[in-house]
C-alpha cells in the first residue's frame, strides 16, 4: 500500500505567506520544485528524514 499524502504548512520562502501543501512522504531524498500558491515564484523543495524518523521539509528559493 502506497503511503497517503501529508499535508504540511510551509512558509513561502519569497513573499513569506503560509501555504498548505501536499507532500508525499515516499520521495524522502527527493528534491522538486512547486510554485507558491500566492505569489507564483518557484519554490524548492527538500524532503529528507530527520533523526525521529519524522518527514523533514525544508523550502528555499530557486537561488539559493
Amino acid at each position: 500500500m502506497l503511503p497517503a499524502l501529508e499535508e504540511r504548512d510551509i512558509q513561502c520562502p519569497y513573499c513569506g505567506e503560509q501555504i498548505s501543501v501536499l507532500v508525499d512522504p515516499g520521495e524522502t531524498g527527493e528534491q522538486y520544485v512547486e510554485d507558491c500558491q500566492v505569489c507564483c515564484r518557484p519554490i524548492e523543495f527538500v524532503l529528507s528524514e530527520g533523526h525521529d524518523g519524522e518527514l523533514s521539509i525544508h523550502v528555499q528559493t530557486d537561488h539559493d
